[in-house]
């Protein structure tokens, strides 16, 4: 446990990389642990839409968790999306009916071959805990798509609001439930990853409701989710935790309410 002398507290900076696979400068922004005594056990959280960071007031939210001893010493690294968002999130080689995530492959290159051997060897810290990939509406399935398929990087994934609609038809040409790309990866995937996962919708999430059954389409996409999770042999509460927010929305400030559960949730103390 620490006390008041050794609490970690939190050091903002910002960088950017350059992308051969993406073909751009990428800025990013690093929340690290500061105030350690060097055995500290520290985990490693990146988050998509880093944009979106400032206005959750993320160094403010980790040293509030710091101060209750709620996490441990964690890096976290926010990704700062581009104008090509959409072609950049998505499922690396499934783009959707609309060609969107036509780019994902090469922007799961970059996490992986470009921003992970950074954080490795740039990070002042010695990331040497879990590791964790989250986002938040496209961004949460992009984290998905990456976490479950490189589990040899990521021991979780949060997802905020998913955009698990995402679909190889549009509703008006023959749609239906199979058509859903994230759930259909997980049905094919012949092993395991030795992922966790974070699921959270909010009640408010939207008003669509394409099956006419009372539940918005969100919810529906996300519950569905969590039996293709369990059909493969997951289990909940262990490996899986879905966290449905009574009046969330699809929003910054509904995400920014979730963020210190899904924190502790990921980086909560461990019993040595």
């Amino acid at each position: 446990m620490y006390t008041t002398l050794t609490l970690p507290t939190v050091i903002k900076t910002t960088r950017q990389l350059k992308s051969a696979y993406l073909k751009r400068e990428v800025e990013i922004e690093i929340f690290s642990p500061d105030n350690l005594l060097g055995n500290e056990r520290v985990n490693l959280l990146l988050l998509n839409d880093g944009q979106d960071l400032a206005q959750m007031d993320m160094e403010g939210v980790l040293n509030a968790l710091y101060a209750k001893w709620k996490i441990e010493p964690t890096v976290v690294i926010g990704i700062k999306a581009s104008e090509e968002r959409t072609l950049e999130y998505g499922i690396a080689g499934k783009p959707d009916f609309k060609k969107r995530g036509s780019k994902a492959n090469a922007y799961t290159d970059f996490v992986i071959k470009e921003l992970m051997p950074y954080v490795q060897s740039e990070v002042d810290v010695t990331i040497n805990g879990r590791r964790a990939f989250a986002g938040f509406s496209l961004g949460g399935i992009t984290a998905f798509d990456i976490a479950w398929n490189h589990d040899n990087y990521f021991d979780a994934v949060g997802v905020f609001s998913g955009s698990f609609w995402w679909r190889k038809k549009d509703l008006n040409a023959g749609y239906t439930d199979d058509d859903r790309i994230v759930h259909e990866m997980i049905r094919d995937t012949k092993t395991n990853p030795a992922v966790k996962f974070w699921l959270m919708t909010g009640t408010d999430d939207e008003i669509a409701d394409r099956n006419h059954n009372f539940i918005i389409d969100s919810i529906d996409d996300t519950i569905d989710v969590v039996k293709e999770l369990m059909k493969k042999g997951y289990q909940r509460p262990q490996d899986i935790f879905y966290y449905e927010m009574v009046g969330g929305k699809h929003d910054v400030p509904t995400w920014a309410k979730a963020m210190p559960k899904f924190l502790e949730w990921a980086f909560k103390p461990l019993i040595s």
